[in-house]
């Protein structure tokens, strides 16, 4: 706790090493959030970038005993609703054209559970960490290159010296493991995670 007011405290003051220290201890997080509303690798690292250059711009708003990172969530979900928005007002035919309002919904309400700790948000996050962790290395690694980091399926396989149709089945089994037990643990997420898992 008193860490991360000091961290604070330094965020506030503007200190270039304290944000790169958040930096890298939320960036992962906010990214594979971003990527549960947002397919595309290249706007879902734009959108979680925005969010530390908005910070940085404004960092006389950090309160030291406020959690700055729930703060960047809020900043981050704001912004996956804006692009959202924006592709369907636009008609855009993007992945985000499945999302309904019952999904916008749910995901405005993520971070607004009255109780830091125990928010869906986070709860989100770590069982989608929990459940990937617990895939075998090889497997995890082949998602993680795919959900992740956005590769594509031919240069996993090049990478990996394996074939395309080894690459996919993989992933079939990962989504398969992931989804059966994110479903067990929190049914209500099924529609958030199947898009995860698209």
């Amino acid at each position: 706790m008193m860490e991360n007011i000091k961290l604070n405290i330094r965020l506030k003051e503007g200190n270039p090493q304290a944000y790169k220290e958040l930096f890298k201890q939320t960036f992962p997080r906010m990214l594979l959030y971003c990527r549960l509303f947002i397919h595309d690798q290249a706007q879902s690292n734009d959108l979680v970038q925005e969010c530390f250059i908005k910070l940085w711009e404004r960092h006389n708003i950090i309160k030291p005993f406020k959690s700055v990172e729930s703060l960047l969530f809020v900043m981050l979900r704001n912004g996956c609703l804006d692009y959202i928005r924006n592709q369907k007002t636009h008609n855009i035919e993007k992945d985000t054209d499945s999302l309904g309002e019952d999904e916008l919904q749910y995901l405005y309400q993520l971070d607004f559970t009255g109780h830091e700790e125990d928010s869906l948000k986070e709860k989100l996050v770590e069982s989608i960490k929990e459940s990937i962790e617990k895939l075998p290395e090889k497997r995890k690694k082949i998602f993680i290159n795919s959900k992740i980091k956005g590769k594509k399926n031919k240069d996993i396989a090049k990478e990996l010296n394996i074939s395309i149709k080894a690459v996919e089945k993989q992933l079939h089994l990962a989504k398969e493991q992931i989804r059966k037990r994110i479903r067990i643990k929190y049914p209500i997420w099924v529609i958030i995670i199947d898009f995860l898992l698209l």
